[in-house]
């Protein structure tokens, strides 16, 4: 009886010591949330069927009273309040792959997925259709693209490429800073930067095919850069310099296809995602707390 009774300690301490190693192992690919948000208490903004496939949304000077959002193919800007669905749309092209927008000396700036960039006046929003709309091409290298930001006080846009189709490495993303002149409605590329992204494999979340980016903001205050990937379904914080901080998976339950990223103000955090099947798309608001 003795012998079975050490046998059975035996087997339950290896057992505690086998759930201690696994966990350790895992800890940083546990779901959570950055500090001051709560992935876990969303305000949830369910979209109308217009915009069942939104790929980003978009703030004019942080204001939160009205929200821009693009749907992924129809070439159109949608503009509403919170809670509202019933929402302006203004087209600017033809049917394509539309992935993000933001907004910079009172000028929309919608990224295709190839790099192309259209531009509008804000003014023309409400308008069936936009009149003055500017095409760029070839700003940017060859490649796929989500995310795009706007740097108000320093008057440009940054991009991180999703997929490059040459020299591609697994843990670096490439970063693309453009420069805007609004007199002269003049857009160029003004540098080229790394995101080294070893720091997620270390977090505990295995980069398969790379970060592939789908969305990106930045606090407003604390300047960290804010990066979604919904391929990966986690967030990375990095800091204003691109060294990334700390890494969150985000739980399928929440989160079904984030594609857009904002900041309002007051720092409140907005996260789109795409619908299916069965789950309209949505906005989900994380109301920011002091630390």
């Amino acid at each position: 009886m003795m012998q079975t009774n050490t046998k059975k300690s035996q087997t339950f301490i290896t057992l505690m010591a086998l759930i201690m190693i696994l966990g350790c192992k895992s800890t940083g690919d546990k779901f959570g949330s950055p500090d001051s948000y709560d992935f876990s208490k969303p305000e949830k903004f369910i979209l109308p069927n217009a915009l069942h496939e939104i790929s980003g949304l978009a703030f004019n000077n942080l204001d939160p009273s009205t929200i821009y959002s693009l749907q992924d193919e129809n070439g159109g800007i949608f503009s509403q309040q919170w809670a509202n669905k019933k929402a302006l749309s203004t087209k600017f092209a033809g049917r394509g792959d539309f992935e993000d927008l933001a907004i910079l000396s009172d000028t929309i700036f919608v990224l295709k997925s190839n790099g192309t960039i259209y531009s509008f006046p804000l003014s023309e929003l409400g308008k069936k259709q936009a009149d003055h709309v500017k095409e760029w091409k070839k700003l940017v290298p060859k490649g796929e693209f989500e995310s795009l930001y706007a740097d108000e006080a320093a008057s440009e846009l940054v991009l991180l490429c999703k997929d490059e189709e040459l020299g591609a490495k697994k843990y670096q993303t490439t970063g693309y800073v453009l420069k805007y002149d609004g007199s002269s409605r003049k857009l160029e590329l003004k540098e080229t930067f790394i995101l080294n992204t070893k720091a997620v494999k270390r977090s505990g979340s295995e980069l398969t095919h790379g970060l592939r980016p789908s969305a990106l903001s930045r606090n407003p205050v604390t300047k960290d850069w804010y990066i979604l990937s919904a391929v990966n379904k986690i967030l990375v914080v990095a800091d204003p310099d691109w060294n990334i901080k700390s890494v969150y998976r985000l739980h399928s339950n929440t989160f079904n296809q984030p594609e857009g990223l904002a900041f309002d103000k007051d720092q409140n955090l907005y996260i789109s995602n795409e619908g299916d099947e069965v789950t309209n798309g949505n906005i989900l608001k994380f109301v920011y707390k002091e630390p």
